[in-house]
């Protein structure tokens, strides 16, 4: 069930606006605690997103908000082709979230068909994948989601990024060898999965060491793989020293390696990376950096 801030935080519709619909065209039928507040469940929420998506076509809010919900996905559903690639984009994002958020898996499967079948699927995580994780991170940060509601939408997306992985060709014997890992203590792996799909993608070699990995098990892979370039994550804030403390080993054990270093920007701009470390600050520099 869903507070009406937490609807406005979802759709960008003020509380204000969202409770005049109801009074002037009946668009939502929230229910009511015992304390009389608003709650809405996953369908009002649908709704609410369904006449959001739709304020820029040709038809009223007065109209949309007297529709069916039936009526409102089919339109839905119609405008996308019509729509110029930013405003597809924040739709096919937007839809994402709204399954991901009720737990709806088949129209989470619905949709991202949608969004590969018109964009393909690079375009896919780069332009849609990538920022609906940005823009989930934010909502952890703010309490937006809750855990079980991150565990699943992970999960989807996992998913796919390994069904997108096991697409691609095996790399080339000679082809460039990246080593991805993320330090000890550090556990959600889906940039660095993303990651993974894109240096493979550019038909790159990649060993791929996954998430909590010792330093000592870095050295003992670094040794086998003869990996030339290494690529880490820093999802979480830890202390600053401590992270200090941790890239100054990096540089000293891996003085011969090409270190690049992403993930929580405000921490790793509190660092000093010296000249063996590079920050990626995008993604487009990562892209930049996978170019023949």
């Amino acid at each position: 069930m869903f507070s009406i801030s937490k609807l406005s935080q979802f759709s960008g519709i003020k509380a204000h606006t969202i409770r005049m619909w109801e009074q002037r065209y009946n668009a939502l039928n929230p229910g009511r605690s015992e304390g009389n507040t608003r709650y809405y469940d996953n369908i009002q929420l649908r709704r609410l997103l369904n006449i959001v998506s739709l304020m820029d076509s040709e038809y009223k809010v007065s109209e949309l908000c007297t529709m069916s919900d039936e009526k409102l996905s089919e339109l839905s559903g119609n405008l996308t082709p019509k729509l110029q690639t930013d405003e597809r984009n924040e739709y096919f994002i937007a839809q994402l979230l709204t399954a991901s958020i009720t737990y709806d898996e088949a129209h989470f499967e619905k949709v991202f068909s949608q969004c590969l079948l018109r964009q393909g699927l690079k375009e896919t995580y780069d332009q849609v994948i990538y920022p609906m994780l940005n823009r989930i991170g934010l909502m952890w940060t703010k309490d937006t989601i809750v855990p079980a509601q991150e565990h699943f939408i992970s999960n989807l997306i996992r998913q796919k990024l390994f069904t997108a992985l096991d697409s691609l060709p095996a790399a080339k014997t000679d082809a460039e060898t990246w080593l991805l890992f993320l330090p000890e203590n550090e556990h959600h792996d889906m940039g660095l999965l993303f990651a993974n799909y894109l240096i493979r993608s550019a038909g790159k070699k990649v060993f791929y060491l996954g998430d909590n990995v010792p330093l000592s098990s870095l050295k003992s892979a670094v040794k086998d793989t003869k990996a030339l370039n290494m690529l880490l994550l820093l999802v979480h804030y830890d202390f600053v020293k401590d992270t200090q403390d941790y890239i100054d080993q990096l540089s000293y054990n891996f003085s011969s390696n090409n270190i690049f270093i992403a993930g929580n920007q405000k921490l790793i701009s509190k660092l000093s990376l010296g000249s063996k470390l590079h920050w990626l600050k995008s993604i487009e520099e990562l892209n930049t950096l996978l170019l023949p």
